[in-house]
């Protein structure tokens, strides 16, 4: 049981909050930087699983987490940050504005039912709210919040020391606990650091895996994108791309999207010439 718990109309529900608390579509227009660097004779496939972005891509439960002034001064944020952590790809998490009822926070509220849920201040809290969102063995949820830990100590580990092969070793334990929710992200952040070793074939490997367990999942296309382009697989890593941009174009607005976009052009350039 998740306690404290309340019920209302779905139109009390706040909207999300601003871009720079979650990245959010906006009215963004979808140009796409592809066609910049298209070359004449350039042709190429899509995967035979192709993702097309449209309202059914939207995750069927959402979770909005106030990160309002006495919410954030609760610990709205830790909350927030440990939900999407452990977050199955199905179930979307954001932040919103204030829910009401403050002082009773971290506050938060599960769409489409619109159960408010209050005191949701600490991981094991935040572990109870998935796993009665979405069921499972409580103990799974447990085993998520371990391998979320161990993805965090993989972050700290590439920030303070850059070192790529402790990095790749705590993330493979946090696969290795098989958690319920946000292995996908694992894979995806495997990928990464396994493609920064020079592990091309790995961390395409990983990408597929991360896409393959969140087929709407961005990241794990422009993962598998990197690495294509890395192993010179230039016209498959356009259309990985490409896929990425159709989940979500508010991706194009991003700097390490945009390097992305001018490196591929100079790689394609560069393979026209004679």
């Amino acid at each position: 049981m998740m306690g404290l718990v309340w019920f209302v109309d779905v139109s009390q529900v706040p909207p999300l909050a601003p871009p720079d608390c979650v990245c959010g579509r906006g009215d963004f227009k979808l140009k796409k930087p592809w066609l910049l660097f298209r070359r004449s004779n350039h042709s190429h496939r899509r995967p035979t699983t192709t993702v097309k972005a449209s309202a059914a891509t939207t995750a069927s439960t959402e979770i909005r987490v106030c990160t309002n002034r006495t919410c954030r001064r609760q610990g709205s944020i830790e909350t927030l940050q440990t939900l999407s952590g452990i977050a199955p790809p199905d179930v979307s998490v954001n932040s919103c504005g204030c829910l009401g009822r403050c002082g009773a926070g971290p506050n938060l509220v599960v769409l489409p039912q619109a159960a408010f849920v209050a005191h949701c201040g600490t991981p094991a809290r935040a572990a109870q709210i998935m796993a009665t969102v979405c069921g499972g063995d409580p103990d799974s949820w447990t085993s998520s919040l371990a391998a979320l830990a161990l993805r965090k100590r993989a972050q700290d580990v590439l920030e303070k020391s850059n070192d790529a092969y402790e990095a790749e070793r705590l993330l493979s334990q946090a696969i290795d606990l098989k958690p319920f929710g946000g292995i996908h992200v694992l894979y995806k952040d495997r990928s990464s650091v396994r493609l920064v070793m020079g592990n091309m074939a790995e961390a395409l490997q990983d990408a597929k895996e991360a896409s393959t367990l969140a087929p709407k999942y961005p990241e794990a296309y422009i993962c598998q994108g990197d690495a294509l382009m890395a192993m010179d697989q230039f016209d498959a890593a356009e259309t990985y791309y490409e896929m990425a941009v159709e989940l979500d174009p508010s991706i194009c607005r991003s700097k390490s999207f945009k390097a992305r976009v001018a490196k591929l052009q100079e790689k394609l350039v560069a393979a026209d010439l004679p």
